[in-house]
């Protein structure tokens, strides 16, 4: 295909973008008429020209500029297997281009070729585990010694040469878990540039295997998330070329005279702004964004603004707005000041009618359906050329209540044939009879978020404004209006947003989970809310640290696994949580050889490095002739591999005995254990290899600490279900238990809401606001590492 004209680069453009093609890429393609003739002929023989899934077009974008001539005839095949998912992986299509480069195309053979590239081979995720690990731990030594600074594509090569067709982004996902698994979180020593050694010339042998295994340094930005953002006197620089449909382009950047203006009123610091929008509760990916903005101004000795974006009276309630405000400052951040957007609202009002003065708005009557089909079919409103003293007539009518809502808006008048859909006149202002929770009943007309985020950036001066990638298509609508008002300019950077594995992080969907009961409210440990997380027993520092080790990047569509963030939580937990022992089932074991009267008094120990000359780092456990262990620790018949208490079998008590069953009582059924009796070691001579937690009656006849334990799995099957079309259905049915009849150690009675413990063999624990006098309910915040995994099948 020969471009004659603009038109025909046009049509190729947009049906580049309609296969997935990111606008660059599309748009350096059309630039070059061979790559684009061939690719607009791959597409016609993939027929997907209405369109396809991105990564569907990636691969067919591989096959249109990397296909061998002498095999053309078989590029239509090929491109059957890629739309129908038979080829969908990089390393299938690779193999099935070079079969088809050294195949001769009169002998052809169909069968012959999809065993070339794969085809119908399915590799599980269960064997790239098994990969996985083979491969690191054949290597765990040089991981253990190397860290971080192992080659990691080497790693990743040596599975994909195990399992050719397996899916890499699930290859990478296993072996990104398998190394925190071995190595946790990067270390201060991790982030140390190696030092340089003066060694004697080493022989050519020795070098070449030097080279082969020389540490990685890690990046200036792996050890300061901030370093590449700009100074506040850097804003001079274009932030972004808009590109009109005239062929105007609009090279958005401030003039010396604004920026000179900006920098004597912010003294050259870095301002920066964390605008949430009242209407729910904050999640983590909220805590990531409070990280970016409030960490930048810390790290750069500047101020950072908590900025209430409410422009929406409708979804804001103050009960929002208190939480907002409160959970800030749990995540340890201070701000600046506190505004609100409807601080601005006559600022905005203003601005909106000088914005109509220079002829860049009008007052449009189209009903949102109406505005809908004509930006689909790139048409101007009926009303775009009205008289600008109309539109400011009827703005101001607008603006006294004489226009019923839905019957009028003010739209930005930008440029309804960009190939950029935010610069299809959006609207500024709509008319909402509602009163506002800050703002009161002064104002029946609310600015839009497209109008006022970026006039209140500039407003309040902020030097850098930051947000997540799918505000990235707005750039060039912020920097527009700005322009259009002769406003200071901030400088803008998205940055990938927080996914997390078997949760949602939509406000949407976490409304509906809330109102609609699947959950007991914002604050349910099993939700990604930062006050359920709270609610959970996870500390904001440990939040802190996981958001800080995953970086700040532009990585998009990345999901991060849950147990990277658990990962965080245990490390802190187990620097700061004491130790007690609770059983959730419990099974009753009485003590045959102990006097019935007798009460040992036992030192435990609050911390596993704990001294015995220090009181404060240990408590008192009772040992009596009634004491309880888990249920799951006893069994009728031993085996080699269970470490647990079974018939004429010793065990270690923590802390306190070896006991031995001597004797096992069952119920009516015979099958039903309801008590064991065994004798204990007072002097302690066996040596047993199974150690168990207990809890004793305190003193003869007294139940031990009756508490109430609930435990949190994963909220939802899926890890991400979000994508799924009947989310709703992902739920995970066992994701809450409660255990009502759990019994506790004395030391836990006084226990505060809040409180944390790890409650030894069973995971880290916290005090619940359910709590109350007589009965504590304690949630688990995550389980320990799987160190009991020899207990075998119980």
């Amino acid at each position: 295909m020969t471009l004659k004209d603009e038109t025909e680069k046009a049509l190729a453009l947009e049906l580049f973008i309609k296969i997935g093609l990111d606008e660059r890429t599309a748009k350096n393609t059309v630039a070059n008429n061979k790559v684009t003739s061939n690719l607009v002929e791959a597409i016609r023989e993939a027929e997907v020209t209405d369109g396809c899934e991105r990564t569907t077009g990636n691969l067919i974008y591989t096959v249109a500029t990397k296909f061998p001539k002498n095999a053309l005839m078989h590029r239509p095949t090929l491109l059957k297997y890629v739309v129908s998912s038979k080829i969908k992986t990089a390393a299938q299509l690779d193999a099935a281009i070079e079969h088809l480069a050294v195949t001769d195309p009169n002998e052809f053979d169909l069968a012959v070729f999809e065993k070339a590239c794969g085809v119908g081979v399915v590799v599980s995720a269960e064997e790239i585990e098994v990969a996985v690990n083979e491969i690191f731990e054949a290597r765990k030594n040089e991981i253990l010694e190397l860290r971080y600074r192992i080659n990691v594509g080497e790693l990743l090569r040596d599975v994909r040469e195990k399992l050719r067709w397996a899916d890499p982004k699930l290859i990478k996902e296993r072996a990104d878990a398998k190394l925190y698994e071995l190595l946790g979180d990067k270390t201060a020593a991790d982030n140390e540039k190696p030092k340089k050694k003066k060694e004697k010339p080493a022989k050519s042998e020795e070098k070449k295997a030097s080279a082969e295994v020389a540490p990685l340094e890690p990046s200036e930005e792996e050890l300061n998330p901030f370093l590449n953002f700009p100074q506040p006197e850097e804003n001079f620089k274009v932030h972004t070329e808009i590109f009109f449909s005239d062929g105007f382009v609009l090279r958005a950047c401030n003039t010396k005279e604004l920026l000179d203006k900006h920098l004597s009123t912010t003294k050259g610091r870095v301002f920066s702004r964390f605008p949430p929008e009242p209407n729910g509760y904050l999640h983590i990916g909220h805590a990531k964004a409070m990280f970016v903005s409030f960490g930048l101004a810390k790290e750069r000795n500047g101020h950072c603004y908590l900025r209430y974006d409410d422009t929406n009276p409708e979804a804001e309630k103050k009960e929002y707005i208190d939480h907002i405000e409160e959970i800030v400052s749990w995540m340890g951040w201070e701000p600046y000041k506190i505004t609100y957007t409807s601080d601005y609202f006559q600022e905005l009002y203003d601005l909106a009618v000088e914005l109509i003065r220079r002829g860049r708005a009008y007052v449009d009557h189209q009903t949102p359906e109406e505005i809908k089909e004509y930006r689909e079919k790139k048409m101007n409103s009926p009303w775009r050329d009205r008289p600008i003293a109309e539109s400011l007539r009827l703005f101001d009518e607008m603006k006294q209540g004489k226009i019923e809502e839905g019957k009028a808006t003010l739209r930005m008048k930008q440029d309804m044939q960009s190939d950029n859909f935010n610069m299809y006149d959006l609207i500024a202002y709509r008319i909402k009879f509602t009163p506002h929770p800050h703002a009161g009943a002064e104002w029946c007309i609310y600015p839009s978020y497209d109008y006022a985020h970026c006039i209140v950036d500039s407003l309040e001066n902020i030097t850098h404004s930051l947000c997540t990638l799918e505000f990235e298509t707005r750039r060039w609508s912020y920097y527009w209006l700005l322009d259009a008002l002769s406003l200071y300019q901030p400088y803008v950077w998205e940055y990938s947003r927080l996914n997390i594995t078997n949760t949602v992080m939509s406000k949407r969907k976490l409304n509906r989970l809330v109102t609609e009961k699947w959950v007991d409210g914002w604050d349910d440990p099993r939700l990604m809310t930062l006050a359920g997380l709270r609610r959970r027993g996870v500390t904001s520092t440990s939040i802190n640290a996981f958001v800080r080790g995953i970086g700040i990047t532009r990585s998009d569509n990345s999901m991060i696994r849950l147990d990277r963030l658990e990962y965080h939580i245990r490390e802190e937990l187990n620097k700061t949580a004491p130790r007690a022992m609770v059983v959730l089932r419990p099974l009753k074991v009485v003590i045959t050889n102990l006097d019935a009267n007798a009460l040992i008094n036992l030192e435990a120990r609050k911390w596993p490095d704990a001294q015995i000359e220090d009181p404060s780092a240990m408590y008192k456990v009772p040992f009596s002739k009634v004491l309880y262990i888990e249920q799951s620790d006893f069994r009728m018949v031993d085996s080699k591999d269970y470490y647990g208490l079974a018939l004429n079998k010793t065990v270690l008590l923590r802390y306190a005995f070896p006991i031995k069953c001597t004797e096992v009582i069952l119920a009516d059924d015979n099958q039903t254990i309801v008590e064991i009796r065994a004798e204990y070691d007072p002097l302690r001579k066996t040596k047993p290899k199974g150690v168990l937690h207990w809890v004793a009656e305190p003193s003869p006849g007294v139940h031990p600490l009756n508490v109430e334990v609930r435990l949190f799995e994963k909220l939802f099957l899926s890890e991400n279900p979000a994508e799924l079309e009947n989310w709703l259905g992902d739920l995970n049915p066992h994701s809450k238990q409660v255990i009502s009849e759990a019994y506790a150690s004395p030391i836990l009675e006084d226990s505060a809401v809040g409180d944390k413990f790890q409650f030894e063999r069973l995971g880290y624990f916290v005090v619940d606001v359910d709590s109350v006098p007589g009965k504590l309910v304690f949630n688990r915040t995550v389980t320990l590492r799987d160190s009991y995994s020899k207990t075998g099948s119980k």
